[in-house]
């Protein structure tokens, strides 16, 4: 039997994009924040988005960050890095291009102190495969993050996991997006789009399609994610707002998954690390579109003892709440759930560091 698992409470700092990018906070000052506001101690951040000259890091920067987080009393948990084959104008990356840019990432990630990196979906069963002895190199855990369109048991995903399993590397592995098992569009986007003159009848044809989509499961292909894009498209014009078509279809495909929770038990032995992905609270303490308690559930009763990132997408449409308000919601659920699983969520930074290293020293339990 599988012995329960003590999840990490964490945050990543993508959360709080619309703070950072307004100026409220420069990165120390929104480090110091998320420690003194208690949304840590784990702590993932985005790589270019954070670190000016990303993924090249100097020695005096490199040690300047490690003493703020040892001082606020963090731990790193995750850096989220870039598969961008798309980088050149004329062609793709090939696979050894792609193989140099992520090593330079993945040694940034080292210099850093981060003992994960969150990689992209633009990388194969071949590339991860090829990555894994940088990975072992450097001493970073690589954890593919499965999100929306893709599910756990996408065919794209499950080859992952099989090579995975064929190489046998125990710095290979996923990273849990929430985001793939949302169970209703999110209330907060359709007041967005309401505060944009979307009418009423717009709003309700957005909720019933994407209600008929959960229904039926997941895209079986990228031809059908093709086919569910189109339809919001259609249902833009449809209603007199073609405006809203490519923003409905981006939303209601790429960021509202409707997998099944069960369906990350496909690959649960190979999560690394995970995005508690959610996109608002409701004025009775609830996420009214992402089982958040199920997920944590889930993770304690299959023995999960990794982090788990706060994330925060509600900030790309919702400029009327607080960021810092909404995580400190969110993350009271998180714990709740846990206790409720009959664990916990860990909240003391030694612990969760101990705690970490022995999650990411495991082999995966085949």
């Amino acid at each position: 039997m599988t012995a329960l698992g003590t999840p990490i409470q964490g945050v990543t700092l993508y959360s709080f994009t619309r703070a950072f990018h307004g100026r409220e906070y420069d990165l120390d000052q929104l480090i110091r924040k998320t420690a003194a506001e208690g949304f840590g101690p784990g702590l993932e951040i985005i790589g270019f988005s954070s670190f000016r000259g990303f993924p090249d890091i100097d020695d005096h920067f490199a040690g300047r960050f490690s003493d703020l987080i040892d001082e606020v009393g963090l731990v790193r948990t995750s850096l989220a890095v870039n598969a961008d084959i798309g980088l050149r104008p004329d062609k793709l990356m090939d696979q050894d291009e792609l193989i140099a840019y992520m090593r330079r990432q993945i040694a940034a990630a080292a210099k850093l102190g981060f003992p994960i990196a969150r990689v992209q979906i633009s990388l194969t069963p071949d590339s991860m495969e090829a990555l894994a002895p940088i990975a072992e190199e450097y001493g970073v855990t690589l954890a593919l993050e499965v999100h929306a369109d893709q599910y756990a048991s996408h065919p794209r995903i499950l080859a992952l996991r099989d090579r995975y399993e064929q190489v046998g590397s125990p710095f290979l592995g996923f990273t849990m997006d929430w985001g793939a098992t949302v169970t209703g569009f999110a209330p907060s986007l359709l007041e967005a789009y309401r505060r944009r003159g979307a009418s009423e009848e717009l709003l309700a044809a957005v909720v019933a399609l994407w209600d008929e989509y959960y229904e039926q499961g997941p895209p079986a292909d990228q031809a059908d994610h093709g086919q569910r894009f189109g339809r919001f498209i259609g249902l833009s014009h449809q209603y007199g707002r073609p405006d809203l078509g490519i923003d409905l279809g981006i939303n209601g495909t790429g960021l509202f998954g409707p997998a099944r929770v069960d369906d990350w038990l496909e690959i649960m032995p190979w999560v690394k690390h995970v995005h508690g992905k959610f996109f608002g609270i409701d004025e009775n303490g609830r996420e009214p579109s992402v089982p958040v308690a199920d997920l944590i559930t889930l993770l304690v009763d299959n023995g999960y003892s990794g982090a788990v990132s706060s994330e925060y997408e509600g900030w790309h449409w919702n400029h009327w709440q607080s960021p810092f308000e909404i995580i400190r919601a969110e993350q009271v659920i998180q714990r709740a759930a846990a206790e409720a699983a009959g664990s916990r969520m860990i909240t003391d930074a030694a612990e969760a560091r101990r705690t970490l290293d022995t999650h990411l020293s495991h082999a995966v339990r085949a």
